[in-house]
């Protein structure tokens, strides 16, 4: 069925909207204003202030009093325990305040304003799903990309994966527009706070992607605000980063490698090839899209932090979430 013909079926009273930020209030100004300006609204939203040392509570609470009483949940958060920790801590909060679907995203985006509307005509099919999102310059993000068990690492899906259907399964996943039911946050648990920075948010699908289909579908319901240096790899591009993402691209692999193993699919070999791959990207990226050389010591430590994670013993995976 065509996305157009669809029925909604997930209600704005069914909604949360959880959002992690840090000291990035001008950014995030421009998407609570999107937020605001939805038609239909969420129920709610969840903002998780990591710990901002900037004006970023004036801004949250300057937005609170425009909007009904009780729509925004202020969680803030006494030290900086990143995305990772954050969306734990707001999906969490989100839940117990009654969400049956919780929406997520970062601090750097706007919300278009059918974006619930669009969204729900597929909520009836996938308790995991993804919409599409504007680039800042007005073209659509690429990000159509699937995990490899076998390496531990993403792959590009090259071509209009929508075609026909409308929609891409997948079984990775980011926390820049991922909406997931609580039934399936019930079984797999909450996101990992462990991982502070980078990887929660693919692993976290790819959890998902073992109960129910994860879904990425044809409908524009974000904007990206922050412009973003690249190159094109042809299938893909490839962004810039920092050193401190650098590290925790290679330190998260230890978790990464942990719960494949804890679900089965951890091949030592492959995953192996896959660490190496990761250290020749990340190398790329510092090269060719920032053009500076140090990035190459986060990648070290990075690694060495990843086998001290992999050799831990007393390492258990997220439990199955309970309302408390």
């Amino acid at each position: 069925m065509a996305p157009a013909d669809r029925e909604t079926s997930v209600g704005p009273a069914d909604t949360f909207i959880v959002v992690v930020t840090y000291n990035r209030s001008a950014y995030l100004t421009q998407l609570l204003d999107s937020i605001g300006a939805m038609s239909p609204l969420p129920r709610g939203v969840v903002v998780v202030d990591n710990a901002s040392t900037d004006d970023t509570p004036g801004v949250i609470d300057g937005f609170a009093a425009t909007m009904a009483a009780g729509f925004v949940a202020n969680h803030r958060l006494t030290d900086n325990v990143g995305g990772s920790g954050g969306f734990s801590a707001g999906v969490e909060v989100a839940l117990g305040l009654g969400a049956q679907w919780v929406w997520m995203m970062d601090d750097d985006v706007s919300v278009l304003p059918a974006a619930l509307l669009d969204l729900g005509r597929w909520t009836d099919q996938f308790k995991c799903l993804h919409g599409r999102r504007w680039n800042h310059d007005g073209t659509p993000f690429f990000w159509q990309t699937r995990i490899s068990e076998f390496l531990g690492i993403f792959y590009p899906r090259p071509g209009d994966v929508f075609k026909g259907s409308g929609y891409f399964l997948t079984n990775s996943g980011t926390f820049e527009g991922m909406m997931i039911h609580r039934d399936i946050v019930a079984r797999i648990g909450l996101p990992d706070p462990r991982f502070f920075l980078t990887w929660d948010d693919a692993v976290y699908a790819w959890l998902a992607s073992r109960l129910t289909e994860v879904a990425y579908v044809d409908e524009f319901v974000l904007t990206r605000l922050r412009p973003q240096r690249s190159i094109s790899l042809g299938i893909r591009h490839l962004n810039d980063s920092s050193d401190l993402s650098r590290f925790y691209v290679l330190r998260n692999r230890g978790y990464v490698a942990n719960y494949l193993a804890a679900h089965g699919a951890y091949n030592p070999i492959g995953f192996a090839v896959g660490t190496f791959l990761t250290v020749g990207k990340e190398m790329l990226r510092a090269l060719a899209v920032e053009h500076q050389i140090r990035g190459i010591v986060p990648i070290v430590q990075g690694y060495r932090a990843s086998r001290e994670i992999r050799n831990d013993a007393s390492w258990t995976p997220m439990q199955p979430w309970r309302a408390g």
